[in-house]
């Protein structure tokens, strides 16, 4: 018996320290979150190693009306046909770190920092000098954030195919907060671009007061990271029970030994 006192707290101890381990981004409780952002100012730029969709059309875009290439891709509808002609005017082109595109006719052109908007002027004023009317078209293909909706084995790469996607959407993308999850503890995980490192904002939506929160426009790189509740008890028990069983053999096979 006296093996089973002293070994029982030992396996207690030993297990406790790899409690929870799957929980991450651990803060100190007085640990300082920035302030929220003002979500409606929240305008994506271009970055390096952004891959841009290129869509370029001449006559100011007179194309997708007259042959319904607009309608195929803005509204759903138009032939297949269609479908295959706008495909036909779009291409992708890598952003280099040096901030960067390689474009037809351009060549070199420098889009890092700019919104997609300003890009689409820069490039509509660039091409006029080749091209009627030229008409640009856009879009960040591989711009995603990270999200852990609060459970182990459940984080997910949500592509943003959205430019004004909320943290609530995303959160939705990813199957909504976990069982485990905590919803007054959601940690928003943000590039800073002036000081290279990262912001963290603390996120509580588990009342309705949370709603201007839910609708923060996320940027692509955020990393939404749901907190998952702390399970002691049953971690404790899975954790200690190899060990237990341990010892209840020894203890078993040494009290057999001495009976013989």
């Amino acid at each position: 018996m006296r093996y089973v006192l002293f070994w029982f707290p030992m396996a207690i101890l030993l297990g406790s320290c790899t409690v929870n381990k799957d929980i991450l981004f651990k803060t100190p409780t007085d640990y300082a979150y920035e302030d929220l952002p003002d979500s409606l100012g929240s305008v994506t730029h271009i970055t390096p190693n952004n891959i841009l969709t290129l869509n370029f059309f001449t006559g100011n875009g007179h194309v997708l009306i007259e042959s319904g290439l607009g309608s195929s891709t803005l509204t759903g509808g138009g032939s297949q046909n269609n479908n295959g002609n706008f495909a036909r005017n779009q291409m992708s082109y890598l952003v280099d770190n040096d901030g960067t595109a390689k474009l037809p006719v351009l060549g070199r052109v420098k889009l890092e920092g700019l919104s997609i908007r300003e890009a689409e002027t820069k490039l509509e004023e660039m091409y006029t000098l080749y091209y009627n009317e030229p008409f640009v078209i856009l879009t960040v293909s591989n711009n995603r954030v990270i999200v852990s909706p609060g459970s182990g084995g459940t984080a997910q790469v949500i592509t943003l195919t959205n430019a004004n996607t909320t943290l609530f959407e995303a959160l939705a993308l990813a199957g909504g907060v976990a069982d485990r999850g905590v919803a007054s503890k959601i940690k928003l995980i943000r590039e800073n671009k002036e000081t290279g490192g990262r912001d963290v904002y603390l996120i509580d939506l588990s009342t309705i007061d949370g709603l201007s929160q839910a609708d923060l426009i996320v940027q692509p790189n955020d990393i939404i990271y749901v907190e998952p509740l702390p399970l002691i008890a049953s971690e404790i028990v899975k954790e200690i029970a190899p060990v237990i069983t341990l010892i209840t053999t020894t203890v078993l096979i040494i009290t057999l030994a001495r009976s013989f």
